[in-house]
């Protein structure tokens, strides 16, 4: 296929990441460089990575098939609206905007501009998840834990929206439902937004779904548990490892060198059996920006798509509100 020639809208810390990892794609995309708006940062990163820094961003766009935006959240809006009002394909980075009336309006120009969206919730392609997600199905209760040690990094949004989004969207993914409830609480402790959030969502289809998220721990965590009929999925997505426990019934004599559940009565026993993929090595970043070159070239829908980025955005901006009603509650 022909190479899609591709911008980096942000030179920062994400940024110069995606424009590494972009650089590692030499069959899929030719990287012609970058716009930041800071001019020192913009030389630095020349310098550093070499390559072209644009001068305006409609410059970046205009040499572009396809833009990818590392910038703020506050400028997502403005720098993908501008790209796909020229017709670009566009990769965003999580939380796709600032409001979900920015995310809709964004659905509505890519439609009409029929170009391709993807956002970038990068733990869909985390190797621990990736060589589980098979298993999880039709979960009932899901429990996580996304806690980091403070960094001034980030601190522009609220936990919710910088830590949290990714475990709102891996719940929407597997459960495949609509929330129906939410409750939240949530404390300000080093910056001016929640530091620390607690979640519970109750979806349409029985699931419910605990979250918790702090960026004022003392060692960082991200794991993941899904309970489900006969079954228990643990993923931990900072060290890449899961482990799938199953039951399954006892036909005759349990085998004494299995492990096994009395369940009582007259329901006999249950095998209960431990699997620990073996998960490859891979960098995720760089996984999703190869599917999302392999979706335009194929013409498919996007792995995560613009649609997921709204309605991860449009959970965590009501878990936000839950969480100021708390506020509000405990101050009367």
């Amino acid at each position: 296929m022909t190479k899609l020639k591709i911008g980096v809208l942000g030179a920062g810390h994400l940024g110069k990441i995606h424009m590494k990892c972009l650089l590692g794609l030499p069959e899929w995309y030719e990287l012609v460089g970058f716009y930041d708006p800071s001019e020192d940062q913009a030389r630095t990163v020349a310098s550093e990575i070499g390559l072209m820094s644009f001068h305006t961003m409609e410059s970046l766009i205009d040499a572009c098939d396809v833009v990818d935006i590392v910038t703020p959240t506050l400028h997502h809006y403005k720098c993908a609206s501008a790209a796909i009002r020229k017709f670009k394909h566009v990769f965003i980075e999580k939380p796709v905007t600032t409001t979900i009336d920015e995310a809709r309006a964004l659905l509505k120009l890519a439609e009409e501009a029929d170009v391709k969206v993807q956002v970038g919730h990068v733990e869909r392609f985390n190797p621990a998840f990736t060589g589980v997600v098979d298993s999880i199905d039709n979960p009932k209760f899901i429990e996580t834990h996304r806690l980091a040690p403070f960094n001034p990094r980030g601190t522009d949004v609220s936990v919710v929206l910088d830590l949290m989004i990714h475990d709102i969207d891996i719940v929407l993914a597997v459960t495949k439902a609509n929330v129906r409830r939410i409750s939240a609480s949530g404390v300000a402790v080093l910056s001016d937004t929640p530091d620390i959030a607690n979640a519970r969502l109750e979806l349409d289809n029985g699931c419910v779904a605990n979250l918790t998220a702090s960026r004022i721990s003392l060692k960082a965590m991200r794991k993941s548990r899904f309970f489900q009929k006969d079954a228990y999925i643990a993923v931990d997505f900072l060290t890449k490892e899961s482990e799938v426990v199953k039951m399954r019934p006892v036909v005759g004599e349990p085998d004494p060198f299995s492990v096994t559940i009395d369940l009582g009565d007259s329901r006999g026993f249950k095998e209960i059996t431990f699997d620990k993929p073996t998960i490859p090595a891979n960098n995720a970043i760089q996984d999703e920006l190869r599917s999302f070159a392999q979706s335009i070239a194929n013409n498919d829908q996007t792995a995560v798509s613009l649609e997921d980025g709204a309605r991860a955005l449009d959970v965590a901006l009501q878990i936000l509100e839950k969480m100021q009603q708390h506020i509000l509650l405990q101050k009367d």
